[in-house]
């Protein structure tokens, strides 16, 4: 029995962008879908009702890693799982960590088996394996799982960019069996999906993505994205996989990405991406608009009345002015992180709807030409134009 389902209800003819509905055990997602990353068990300044009730978020992602060694699967599995954990209603995709791990470098050591690797909180020793990263999400209750993955650095030589491949797929189809194995035991359904790795290098990504078809799995991701590399690289990567990746599944590509890639993404036949990129950069003082970006210290918004933008819908540009938010960012209160992540993820969010109302409305590449011709981070020289 699939574990959750997945339907295509509309298509663009010129490109590969698809609406659609993905069922999960917490409700129906219209597809395509960006989720804001809640790495700990929370969006980092929202709560549960902002994103559920007030944004209409209808999954969010957090981290193996982060919730792997504070506060443990143990503990969560204890207090009912995430969802009741953070109070969330919705679904939650969980990845499988290793990301992070890898990106811990000299505190790691990869083998065929997995990796083992020291806490960043206190140094503690740990292991994960294709194996206890599932354990873990099952712990969690995530209603989608990620396998555990090896993601390389940017650049790698094509040498090493397959053993990393090779050792990825060994480790998908261990986590397949293991979920597998798992899911009699488990009440609740849970999907796992594998991810495509292979660097920046078209012919690893598709020979590791047509192997990961056998695994019939519920769903596939692209991952090893936004790693350093230049973003028509991304692009390029994402094609390759779709030429292959089977289209009744969904498609998720991970940690992307920028607002005009969006849409790029989306044209490539992608379905699901995260990123932390609105709530990190939101922060930092940077918000994005329909009209591009606003880096919120400027001057020339010292006593700018006006809202961060007219067209926004949400409590922040309802309710308060450019002049407020900088002066909220410059004296470090609190209040502006919450009112600026809220705003970045309704743009997140706002763009995600334009995306599938346009396909819906068979006036997608009309929509994707808009938007290149408007953006001054548009993606160059992609295939599409």
């Amino acid at each position: 029995m699939t574990q959750i389902s997945f339907e295509v209800v509309a298509e663009c003819r010129e490109t590969r962008a698809r609406a659609g509905l993905l069922h999960t055990p917490h409700g129906t997602i219209e597809t395509p879908v960006f989720m804001p990353v809640g790495t700990q068990a929370t969006v980092k300044g929202l709560t549960s009702r902002d994103l559920a009730e007030d944004l209409g978020v209808p999954i969010i992602l957090a981290n193996t890693y982060h919730l792997y060694v504070r506060p443990g699967p143990g503990l969560i599995r204890q207090m009912g799982g995430l969802h009741r954990f953070m109070d969330w209603p919705n679904a939650i995709l969980t990845d499988s960590g290793g990301y992070q791990v890898f990106s811990l470098s000299g505190l790691r050591k990869i083998t065929d088996e997995g990796v083992v690797f020291q806490s960043h909180l206190n140094g503690d020793l740990h292991a994960f394996t294709p194996e206890s990263t599932v354990d873990a999400q099952l712990a969690f209750g995530s209603d989608i799982l990620m396998a555990l993955d090896e993601c390389p650095a940017y650049p790698v030589s094509h040498e090493y960019a397959r053993e990393s491949m090779r050792r990825t797929l060994r480790w998908a189809r261990l986590a397949a069996a293991h979920h597998r194995r798992r899911l009699p035991e488990i009440p609740t359904r849970h999907a796992l999906f594998p991810i495509v790795q292979g660097s920046m290098f078209p012919d690893l990504r598709r020979e590791c993505a047509a192997a990961l078809l056998d695994l019939d799995a519920d769903g596939y991701a692209i991952g090893g994205l936004s790693v350093g590399e230049p973003r028509a690289l991304s692009m390029e990567m994402v094609e390759a996989c779709g030429e292959i990746l089977p289209r009744s599944r969904p498609r998720y590509a991970m940690g992307v990405g920028m607002p005009a890639e969006l849409p790029e993404y989306v044209a490539r036949g992608v379905d699901m991406m995260d990123c932390v990129l609105p709530s990190r950069n939101a922060r930092n003082g940077c918000l994005f608009t329909s009209e591009g970006r606003v880096i919120i210290k400027h001057a020339r918004y010292k006593d700018d009345p006006r809202p961060l933008d007219a067209k926004c819908q949400c409590y922040t540009c309802r309710r308060h002015s450019r002049a407020y938010l900088r002066h909220l960012f410059l004296a470090r209160e609190i209040l502006y992180a919450v009112l600026a992540t809220r705003h970045n993820i309704q743009r997140y969010l706002d763009i995600m709807r334009e995306i599938r109302h346009a396909i819906i409305s068979d006036r997608y590449l009309e929509y994707l030409r808009t938007v290149r011709s408007v953006c001054s981070d548009a993606i160059p020289g992609n295939p599409l134009s």
